[in-house]
Parts: structure tokens; C-alpha cells; sequence
């Protein structure tokens, strides 16, 4: 019984690139995201440290 193993087909496993289908209306660059969130981060620091 431990001789008859099931072999599954190989594929991509269920994982589906849904960024190539969809394209946002709204777009960020890069540096103005991570220059928001270190923004945020230093009024979060100042608040707590005041």
C-alpha cells in the first residue's frame, strides 16, 4: 500500500499574477511612499517623545 503513490500534474500551484490584469488609475512613485512613511514616523516619534 506504501508502493502506490499518487502523483499530482505540475502547474503553478494556484498562484494566480493578478498586478498583470489590473492597472490602477492612481499611481505613487516610490520615493514620495517612502518619504510619506518617514514623515509619518518622525511626527509619530515627535508626538511620543513631546
Amino acid at each position: 500500500m506504501a508502493d502506490e503513490k499518487i502523483q499530482m500534474p505540475s502547474g503553478i500551484g494556484g498562484l494566480v499574477r493578478y498586478f498583470d490584469d489590473y492597472k490602477s488609475k492612481i499611481e505613487i512613485p516610490n520615493m514620495v511612499f517612502i518619504a510619506f512613511c518617514v514623515l509619518v514616523i518622525i511626527f509619530y516619534l515627535y508626538l511620543h517623545f513631546r
